[in-house]
């Protein structure tokens, strides 16, 4: 018995021994082992940018009360559309070309259910009409005056269609020139994409902006494309994107990092991987920024970017912090 306990000891050591050393992101090892990471946390709730910070304290007060993991991801966003402040994400953000605001969203839960909107107007919490689509309908992608029509039959107000204060001024300013060209990481960009996992391992997802301002009318990113800017499932894990859309679109990002998780890869490795082929499918790389945010079945996470800017809000039992991403281009 002596001896075998002796063995394992020496079998402990040297897999710690053996194990890879990887650079850190303030403080926290993105691209750790899946042994060293199961350290990990379950419950958790992680979301894109600064403004992420703010929704997830909302979305932990549901977690760490053993709420539902969707509600928390819903509840959570609500926080960054309400924000008056915010001015790429709810009804309050910098119009389009027309000098009108249309809102995106989406929503997922980890068997497969999910709703989106896109190209809607005067509604203040677009990420609850998808999850109304979702739970309500047989469909699941509303869009435009349908899903509107959609939003009253449920009994959700209509906000006035007036610009704030800020977006007014900006359109006013942008209408001397207008020449629409996407800016890497202006005001913190765009979308917040929300996923957590609760602590039986449930895994939910959400995803809201008003889009890139100024864009042609009817112009859609990938936030309420299921499949590019959110992606769920319950035996794998979760994925959010965050950026130029169009980009996303055209690798269809979080799917492809769920099934690159699906086949073993890391959370880290698989936003890696990723970023290289948008990278590399890139119309247009010099104005171009696209960030990746995911997180596995076991607590474990990663993300990454194209070019540096890129962070990330994490909130779990132990912790509540703002976390750089590495990048492609440093």
């Amino acid at each position: 018995m002596e001896s075998r306990r002796k063995f394992i000891q020496k079998s402990l050591i040297s897999s710690f021994a053996l194990a890879p050393i990887s650079g850190q992101v303030a403080g926290i090892d993105l691209k750790s082992t899946t042994f060293q990471n199961k350290k990990f946390f379950k419950p958790q709730v992680l979301s894109t940018w600064n403004h992420g910070m703010a929704a997830n304290t909302k979305a932990w007060s549901i977690l760490s009360a053993n709420g539902n993991v969707l509600d928390a991801v819903e509840e959570g966003v609500k926080v960054t559309e309400s924000d008056k402040n915010m001015y790429s994400v709810g009804i309050y953000g910098l119009p389009d070309r027309e000098g009108l605001v249309t809102l995106d969203a989406s929503i997922m839960k980890g068997d497969g259910s999910c709703g989106s909107v896109a190209f809607v107007r005067q509604i203040k919490h677009p990420i609850t009409l998808a999850r109304k689509v979702m739970e309500k309908t047989p469909h699941v992608f509303l869009v435009g005056e349908g899903a509107r029509q959609f939003a009253i039959q449920e009994g959700m107000p209509l906000e006035k269609e007036i610009l704030s204060p800020h977006a007014s001024n900006a359109y006013n300013k942008w209408k001397k020139t207008s020449n629409y060209k996407p800016i890497i990481n202006i005001e913190n960009h765009d979308t917040i994409g929300m996923i957590g996992i609760d602590a039986s391992g449930e895994l939910a997802g959400s995803c809201t902006t008003s889009g890139v301002a100024y864009k042609m009318h009817g112009r859609v990113g990938d936030s309420p494309i299921i499949g590019a800017g959110l992606f769920v499932d319950g035996e794998v894990g979760a994925a959010t994107a965050t950026g130029l859309g169009e980009e996303v679109i055209r690798i269809c990002g979080a799917f492809l990092i769920v099934e690159l998780m699906r086949q073993g890869r890391t959370p880290q490795e698989a936003c890696e991987e990723a970023v290289k082929r948008a990278v590399a499918k890139s119309k247009d790389l010099e104005n171009t920024q696209i960030g990746f945010l995911a997180l596995n079945r076991d607590g474990e996470f990663g993300a990454y970017s194209i070019r540096p800017g890129f962070n990330f809000a994490q909130h779990n039992q132990q912790y509540q912090k703002l976390v750089d991403a590495n990048s492609w281009f440093k």
